[in-house]
């Protein structure tokens, strides 16, 4: 019984470890889930949960690192492994239209590689890093998307002179 108890309670540290473990992910996981409510509203397949579930997984790595007293060097090919692994959910989220000879979901991906990014910040303990670059995103993603349509008219246009 022992043995459990020691299993259940390893990493658990004081209280005042306790609290800033839970705010580095409680942080990691409101920082994902304003990018991803960005991307629910505007209707894209990866939205809130994902976002928040990204954000939230990247700081636990980070996290869980450093609760087995990483080096910084270990620490550093975790964040690198996350990185390439991340790359993969968002590759899933890449489309190619062969029909419309379009590519369909970069921003999607890189959306959730820029959430994973924000996830370690918080994890590290980065938590204001975090934020300015979520704010930063959320910006990029939402002023650029309003001005897209002006410059695909423009672009259109400029098409139309050439013929």
């Amino acid at each position: 019984m022992n043995t459990l108890v020691e299993e259940l309670t390893a990493g658990i540290p004081d209280w005042k470890g306790i609290e800033r473990l839970l705010l580095r992910l409680v942080a990691a996981m409101l920082l994902g889930a304003v990018i991803g409510y960005q991307r629910e509203r505007a209707g894209k397949a990866a939205g809130l949960r994902t976002h928040m579930l990204v954000s939230m997984g990247s700081a636990l790595f980070v996290l869980a690192g450093a609760a087995a007293d990483m080096s910084m060097e270990g620490l550093s090919r975790v964040i690198q492994g996350l990185a390439t692994g991340i790359g993969f959910i968002g590759a899933g989220a890449i489309l190619k239209l062969r029909a419309k000879r379009e590519i369909e979901g970069l921003t999607t991906a890189a959306g959730i590689w820029m959430t994973a990014a924000a996830g370690v910040a918080a994890g590290l303990g980065r938590i204001g890093l975090a934020i300015a670059s979520v704010v930063l995103t959320w910006l990029v993603l939402t002023a650029v998307g309003f001005l897209r349509p002006h410059i695909e008219r423009k672009s259109a246009s400029s098409l139309d002179a050439k013929d």
